[in-house]
């Protein structure tokens, strides 16, 4: 787990964001097993004992960038969901946002998924939304009562692995709505969503992410 950011002089502020700017540039090459601490501190220009001021190990300073990361998806998320009751369709807003966010910023999509085992724990903050979602399609009884207790980490990794193919596979937009739609329509059957209902939402999902010739895009 990532230390807490050191604040009380502008000196401590300025190296820790010297040693975050020089993650994601060293992050955007490879994962945090191919990378020394050595090459961070000589990225960022300051001292090694500098880092250990800031972040506990490599592994809570990959989990401190995702995280910088995913609170900014998580924003985007939350932008594209104002004014959107139907739980259902939040959830398919975020999925699509994530793709989104994978087709326009690739860089930023890969070092977010590198280091996302922290924040995906289920009773992460930062997973305050999907939880509150689900747990609306459950009482709603448009849910398994199985996803209240697993159905956090079980949206993520849909959404984590729809984000991967499309950065993997370089797809455009036309087949990163076909597939948002397929994932969609399994994800939400997985929930226990009726297949009626899962598949009206993810025909609007997709329709979002690429219009039809003609239609404009929301």
């Amino acid at each position: 787990m990532a230390s807490q950011p050191t604040t009380e002089n502008p000196r401590a502020a300025r190296t820790r964001a010297a040693l975050l700017d020089a993650g994601f540039a060293l992050l955007a090459e490879r994962p945090i097993d191919a990378i020394a601490i050595d090459d961070i501190v000589v990225r960022a220009g300051v001292a090694k004992g500098s880092f250990f001021n800031h972040f506990s190990d490599k592994q809570g300073f990959a989990a401190a960038i995702a995280q910088q990361v995913r609170a900014a998806l998580e924003q985007r998320i939350g932008a594209g969901n104002a004014g959107v009751v139907d739980p259902a369709m939040r959830l398919a807003s975020g999925m699509r946002v994530g793709i989104e966010f994978a087709l326009e910023d690739r860089v930023r999509a890969t070092i977010m998924l590198r280091g996302m085992q922290e924040s995906s724990r289920s009773d992460h903050e930062l997973n305050r939304g999907i939880r509150a979602d689900i747990d609306r399609l459950v009482c709603a009884g448009l849910a398994r009562n199985e996803a209240a207790g697993s159905g956090v980490r079980y949206w993520l990794g849909l959404c984590h692995m729809a984000m991967l193919n499309v950065l993997e596979r370089g797809h455009d937009r036309s087949e990163a709505a076909r597939r948002l739609r397929d994932m969609l329509v399994l994800g939400l059957c997985g929930l226990g969503v009726g297949e009626g209902k899962a598949r009206e939402v993810a025909e609007a999902s997709a329709s979002l992410l690429c219009p039809a010739p003609g239609q404009a895009q929301a």
